[in-house]
């Protein structure tokens, strides 16, 4: 017998996943953003909004996961920048 609330329960069983708390602070800045600039906005803009709405307790993990984000981004683009002088620069 699971200790988990019904909902919980049958939201796991229907393998759904809710945001993270990040996520959501992601959207709603984002929905901010796109109304007070119906003519653009930088993504920066967006993440400092996100980043600054947070709890101070979720400050520290939201700033990991920005990090690891990054990093992930720039090893593959490294890694696609390699391959790409191994075959002498060419597509």
């Amino acid at each position: 017998m699971s200790d988990l609330p019904a909902f919980e329960s049958l939201l796991r069983a229907s393998n759904v996943r809710l945001p993270s708390a990040w996520q959501a602070a992601w959207a709603e800045a984002e929905d901010i953003m796109r109304i007070e600039y119906p003519h653009g906005y930088d993504v920066l803009d967006v993440g400092r909004l996100a980043f600054e709405s947070l709890h101070d307790d979720l400050k520290a993990e939201a700033l990991d996961a920005l990090i690891y984000g990054w990093w992930e981004t720039e090893q593959d683009r490294r890694s696609r920048a390699a391959r790409f002088e191994e075959l002498g620069g060419a597509l």
